[in-house]
């Protein structure tokens, strides 16, 4: 029985140019890149032969059904065989779906009722050290007609070459560090406990944990500027959370992120993080034996504190990357838990599947209410 795979080739490069050296990008190439990006890092490298696709011109802030369709209409006369996508996880999420022969209508796509064939090579390049999309095989859209997030997961999806630069990550805000290394650490966590895990997801899982909190800790102690010095130890710990989850799941903290997300256009790693100790509070009450207490004690070393604090010292640790916020702090209205809640049990079943404990329909409205 299959327990554990990575299907993209990983390459790594120090610097852009020896990333375009290798790959020659030009006629045949569809890229998606911003054009800061591009003007920072990749212009004079590709070739003007390539069709180069400005993602943010499309949108701000988290990839959408429309967004795609928008695309596809502008790009549906161009000839390419190679996707390449460099950017963060909403450009690596939508540049997946252009690798495939049928993309429209995007709804029946994520609904699976039309054939979901690859036929072009996808290359993906992250230039943040969160999604870990680069080794999955999925994306995640907001589907406009039920104002909530949806995931495709299949294995057209996977990337030919999933490729680390770590120069991508020079000057990379404090706020996009933060919330995409957040995502990171709670996909390595929300991996570790799933029912999915085995022995190989949860050694990716645990270097991933250990590299974002030991990074966490220099920065808190030696100021923002170490950052920098540390950027392939993120993008790598990025990377490793991707394999992790990837293989085993993500589960209610991201299930119970995507309606904030979707409706308030919340960043995810934020919207994850205002989710995830009240859930895992939630899973020890029910169930505290087992790789919870495994996780727990697993923390508790790294930041140096008691099995009992953990989640509490945690905090005190990510609040030093972001605040956290309650609920009403982004203009949530207590009337609408209990419709965040509806599509938590009914739109995102493919990640409450992956819970530490089933979770019930009570379960999940009173941890919002404890979060409003």
């Amino acid at each position: 029985m299959k327990q554990f795979g990575i299907t993209p080739n990983i390459l790594q490069f120090d610097k852009c140019c020896e990333c375009c050296e290798y790959f020659q990008i030009g006629k045949g190439d569809l890229v998606f890149i911003s054009d800061h990006t591009y003007a920072a890092f990749f212009k004079g490298r590709i070739s003007e032969e390539a069709y180069i696709v400005n993602y943010r011109q499309y949108v701000k802030g988290e990839p959408t059904d429309v967004m795609v369709e928008q695309i596809y209409a502008d790009i549906q006369e161009i000839k390419y065989d190679r996707v390449f996508a460099i950017g963060g996880g909403t450009i690596l999420d939508v540049a997946k779906l252009f690798a495939l022969k049928n993309v429209l209508p995007v709804v029946d796509l994520f609904n699976k009722k039309i054939n979901i064939i690859k036929n072009k090579k996808l290359i993906l390049i992250p230039t943040t050290c969160g999604t870990g999309s680069e080794v999955t095989n999925i994306s995640i859209l907001e589907l406009t007609a039920i104002h909530s997030k949806f995931g495709l997961a299949v294995d057209a999806l996977y990337a030919d070459d999933a490729v680390l630069v770590p120069e991508l990550l020079e000057n990379l805000p404090r706020s996009v560090f933060a919330t995409s290394s957040i995502d990171a650490l709670i996909h390595a966590i929300e991996s570790y406990t799933s029912p999915k895990a085995n022995a190989f997801t949860q050694l990716f899982s645990k270097k991933a944990m250990t590299i974002i909190l030991e990074g966490y800790q220099k920065i808190i102690e030696q100021g923002d500027e170490v950052r920098q010095s540390l950027s392939k130890d993120f993008l790598l710990a990025s990377t490793y959370a991707g394999i992790a989850f990837g293989n085993a799941g993500c589960a209610a903290v991201h299930a119970m992120s995507y309606p904030l997300g979707a409706v308030y256009h919340v960043a995810h790693g934020e919207a994850n993080y205002v989710m995830f100790t009240q859930v895992y509070k939630a899973y020890c009450a029910i169930k505290p034996e087992g790789a919870i207490a495994e996780l727990n004690a697993f923390l508790a070393e790294r930041l140096g504190c008691s099995v009992e604090s953990v989640y509490d010292e945690l905090e005190k640790c990510l609040d030093q990357m972001i605040t956290k916020k309650a609920l009403r702090d982004y203009g949530v209205k207590k009337s609408e838990l209990a419709d965040f809640t509806e599509a938590v049990m009914t739109k995102q079943t493919r990640l409450m599947a992956n819970n530490y404990v089933p979770l019930s329909r009570e379960q999940v409205l009173a941890i919002y209410e404890q979060l409003y």
